[in-house]
């Protein structure tokens, strides 16, 4: 057991040496203000116990003398002095509280960019587990604020430790075991808060699961986002309920945990109180022969109160100190994390303009914590200076090229080339830079709708004027115009803005991925929120915006795809069909089939919502590109 606590503290010392170093970094004049000040704090409790004795004595002094107004006069020095530790006491504690705050916050923004750069800096396969989830938020959660609380710990226990020798120094001048006995009887509350420390901690690893549980349903609850679910398919006291009764769970460990913590604590007050009477009966056995005066009686009184207050304190402090060390260590365990993915030594410049195209040879890729392969042995050519569009069912790996094409992953086999370059030799920066892209899900940033585009180069600082001609690219101008502010106006309602629809935000990311002008395009079902009239008008500006680029589509609209240079058709990993849409078409095979499936339900929707003419037919009115399929259906036979 002791091996064991010795090992636990020399693993603890280098934790606390890094914790002090954060909050030096952050907030160094701040430090040495708030240490100056600790210390002279500590020296107050001696010197107003000390002044304290010796007003005794001389006030004791004017009841058996002659001269007492001369010992009155003599006792108002201490009691002045008093008068004045008390106020620079308060005086004191007021600048530390201030000098306190300005250093944690210092130290908190410090923590929260070391942090989010880490976050930023690890490949997005650090998301793929659960364990990273809890671990990203012990470090966001309890960890933030250890390192103040680690200083704020040292300094109590050195402030606490500096007063309670002054006062053991007072103690032994009577007999060398009151001190002795003063530090014994508060050993039992150490041991008592170092096993509730550990208990908690160990019970905080056990439920950061449960915790995060607690934040998820209470996230489902409340937000804008699932309001409509929860009230359409009356979710509201199913997710309720999943949470009181997780909440529960949490409450009755917690309880259980602080009723043992309580027993141990009273135990260990009592054996303090009884430390503290023993030293009192002993001193006033002194007093009464005459060994020593009324103010020794009471500054062994304030010496063991004062003393037993400090200890308690100290063993505070200890506790929380350790505490510390325990979630620092989360904190570092994320902070030393590397990323996997990086830049080679010596990389290759960037193929510009590309000439032969992007290449997948080979490919096999399986996302971290998975058996079945996304790709499997997956190859392709994407051509450059064409427009290239994937279709398949949902699953089929499609999005999982644009990952690996961004190099957010790197697959387990085969190689991807930019001409004859392989993807891991370019400098990973600055192939991100290259490439612009609309995610299957884009984010919704809660600024102007003139920043959300700006978002797809901000290293260049756009004009209104490029913002306003990628809106114009992407669909997005007429939307935006039509908002009260134009460009200027807040989107999202999490700060009072406007709210677009799916298919506006949309265009909305798309002219954010417009707005870099990137050699390769890359675009994940572009236009899988917009209607038909939108998507013909879209298609049709895309083609003039992607001449001279390598472009990618990700898309299972069919009408979408038949505008691409080359269609690659993709099932379980594979491409089973390539071609033209025509040349698709005469293949007669995957691709046909579910073509026709499609042309066969727009015909039967047209005939439906068609209108009757005098001849009995019935006149398509939809819009292009399905204007081409039937232009006129004859009405089904009613006989």
């Amino acid at each position: 057991m002791i091996r064991e606590s010795q090992q636990k503290l020399y693993k603890s010392i280098p934790i606390i040496s890094r914790g002090l170093g954060l909050v030096w970094q952050a907030a160094p004049v701040w430090t040495i203000a708030w240490s100056i000040l600790l210390l002279l704090q500590g020296l107050v409790p001696a010197a107003q116990i000390y002044l304290t004795q010796q007003t005794v004595d001389l006030l004791a002094t004017t009841l058996v003398r002659q001269d007492v107004a001369t010992h009155l006069v003599r006792a108002w020095l201490p009691i002045t002095l008093i008068g004045l530790l008390w106020i620079i006491s308060q005086l004191l504690t007021s600048l530390i509280g201030w000098v306190r705050s300005a250093q944690a916050e210092l130290v908190r923004d410090s923590i929260h960019t070391l942090i989010q750069d880490r976050a930023l800096s690890l490949d997005i396969a650090f998301y793929e587990n659960t364990a990273s989830y809890d671990l990203l938020h012990r470090a966001r959660g309890e960890a933030l604020s250890q390192p103040i609380s680690l200083l704020e710990s040292i300094g109590t226990l050195i402030q606490n430790s500096l007063t309670l020798v002054i006062l053991a120094g007072m103690l032994i001048k009577y007999t060398p075991w009151l001190p002795l006995l003063l530090i014994g009887s508060a050993l039992p509350g150490l041991w008592t808060i170092r096993r509730y420390v550990l208990r908690q901690h160990q019970w905080l690893l056990d439920n950061t699961i449960n915790e995060r549980l607690t934040h998820y349903y209470d996230w489902l609850l409340t937000d804008r986002s699932s309001a409509p679910e929860m009230r359409l398919f009356d979710l509201g006291d199913y997710h309720q309920g999943l949470f009181q009764a997780l909440r529960q769970q949490l409450r009755h460990s917690r309880l259980t945990l602080a009723w043992d913590e309580m027993i141990a604590e009273l135990t260990a007050s009592t054996l303090s109180w009884l430390g503290g009477l023993i030293g009192m009966v002993w001193m006033l056995m002194r007093a009464m022969k005459g060994m020593v005066s009324l103010g020794d009686i009471v500054l062994c009184y304030q010496a063991f109160q004062q003393g037993q207050q400090l200890l308690r304190s100290l063993m505070g402090s200890t506790g929380r100190i350790y505490r510390s060390t325990l979630f620092l260590e989360n904190l570092f365990q994320f902070l030393s994390m590397q990323p996997q993915l990086g830049t080679p030594q010596n990389p290759q410049p960037f193929p510009s303009p590309l000439k032969k195209g992007i290449r997948f040879d080979g490919v096999t890729f399986r996302y971290p914590g998975s058996e079945r392969a996304a790709l499997d042995n997956f190859s392709i050519i994407l051509q450059a200076d064409r427009v290239t569009a994937i279709v398949g069912h949902n699953g089929a790996g499609k999005s999982t090229l644009i990952k690996l094409l961004c190099r957010f992953y790197d697959p387990q086999q085969g190689t991807i080339r930019l001409d004859d370059v392989n993807l891991r030799a370019l400098d990973i920066i600055e192939l991100r830079q290259q490439i612009t892209v609309l995610f299957q899900e884009p984010v919704r940033y809660h600024t102007t709708a003139g920043e959300n585009i700006a978002m797809g180069d901000r290293a260049s600082n756009p004009s209104i004027e490029r913002i306003q001609i990628a809106a114009g690219a992407a669909g997005a101008a007429t939307p935006i115009e039509r908002l009260p502010k134009s460009y200027e106006t807040i989107l999202g309602k999490w700060f009072g803005g406007d709210e677009l629809s799916v298919g506006e935000w949309q265009r909305v990311a798309l002219a954010r991925a417009f707005l870099r002008n990137a050699p390769i395009i890359a675009l994940d079902e572009p236009t899988s929120a917009m209607d038909s009239w939108a998507e013909s008008d879209w298609l049709t500006r895309f083609r003039e915006l992607s001449k001279g680029r390598t472009a990618l589509m990700i898309t299972h609209r069919f009408t979408t795809a038949m505008h691409a240079d080359m269609i690659y058709v993709m099932t379980d990993g594979r491409i089973i069909e390539s071609g033209t849409h025509k040349q698709l078409l005469a293949a007669d095979g995957h691709y046909a089939e579910s073509w026709w499936a499609h042309e066969e339900h727009m015909e039967r929707s047209v005939v439906r919502r068609a209108p009757r003419s005098r001849e009995g037919r019935t006149f398509c009115r939809c819009p292009q590109p399905y204007r081409g399929l039937r232009q006129n259906v004859r009405q089904p036979s009613t006989a």
